[in-house]
C-alpha cells in the first residue's frame, strides 16, 4: 500500500479537499452519501466502471454519461447534459507527488469539463495513476494510459496495435489530441480528490 501523505498535503496545499480509502467500495460508498439529489455528469473512465459509479448514484441522482446514453438520447444531447451538470465525475491518466494533474483527451470533452463549468468536480484516483514527479506522470499519461484506451476503442494507430508506447502518430483515429495540467485547483469550483489504495482503471 502506497503512503498518500506527501501526495494528500501537497493537494491540500495546492487548495483541493482530498479524501483517502482504502478499498474503491469505501470510496463508493462515500459518493453514494455525499452526492443525493443532484445532476452529475461523468467522464469516460475504466476507474468509475469499474466501481459501479454509475448505477450507485443513479438511485438518488440524474447521472448523464455519454458511455451509457439514457432515455434514447443522441451521443451530442448526452454531452450536453454532461456539460450542464452541477456536479462531474471523472478520473485522470496521471497524478505527480508533487500536484500536477494530467489528463489527455480527444474530444477534448474531459478535459475542458474538469477544467470549467461545473460546481463542484470529484477526481476519483487508483494508485496505480501515482506517479513521483510531473514528468513521470505525464509519460504515464502518454506511454501507460493513452495506449491502452486505443486498445479498448479498437483504434487503428501504433500504440493500439502494439501496445507499449505513444509514437506521436498522425493517424485519423488518434485519440491523444488534447493535454490538460492541472498545476493549481482552478478558480470557480470545488475540486475534491478521491484517493484510493487499490489499482484502478488506466
Amino acid at each position: 500500500m502506497k503512503d498518500f501523505s506527501k501526495l494528500i498535503k501537497t493537494l491540500e496545499h495546492l487548495g483541493y479537499t482530498v479524501r483517502e480509502f482504502s478499498t474503491a467500495k469505501e470510496a463508493s460508498l462515500y459518493l453514494t452519501e455525499a452526492i443525493q439529489n443532484c445532476h452529475v455528469g461523468f467522464g469516460g473512465s475504466k476507474t468509475l466502471e469499474a466501481m459501479g459509479l454509475f448505477d450507485l448514484l443513479s438511485e438518488k441522482n440524474a447521472v448523464h454519461w455519454h458511455w451509457f446514453p439514457q432515455n434514447n438520447l443522441s451521443r451530442a444531447e448526452t454531452l450536453k447534459k454532461v456539460r450542464d451538470a452541477e456536479i462531474y465525475i471523472s478520473s485522470v491518466n496521471g497524478i505527480a507527488e508533487t500536484g500536477e494533474i494530467i489528463n489527455i483527451d480527444g474530444t477534448g470533452n474531459r478535459v475542458a469539463a474538469i477544467s470549467h463549468g461545473h460546481q463542484k468536480i470529484y477526481l476519483v484516483i487508483g494508485e496505480n495513476k501515482i506517479a513521483p514527479t510531473f514528468e513521470d506522470a505525464l509519460y504515464r499519461a502518454r506511454n501507460v494510459a493513452a495506449p491502452l484506451n486505443a486498445q479498448r476503442l479498437g483504434v487503428d494507430t501504433p500504440c493500439a496495435i502494439k501496445g507499449d508506447k505513444c509514437y506521436d502518430c498522425n493517424r485519423p483515429h488518434r485519440i491523444c489530441r488534447n493535454l490538460s495540467v492541472l498545476w493549481h485547483k482552478p478558480t470557480g469550483a470545488e475540486y475534491e480528490i478521491i484517493l484510493i489504495h487499490e489499482n484502478l482503471g488506466y
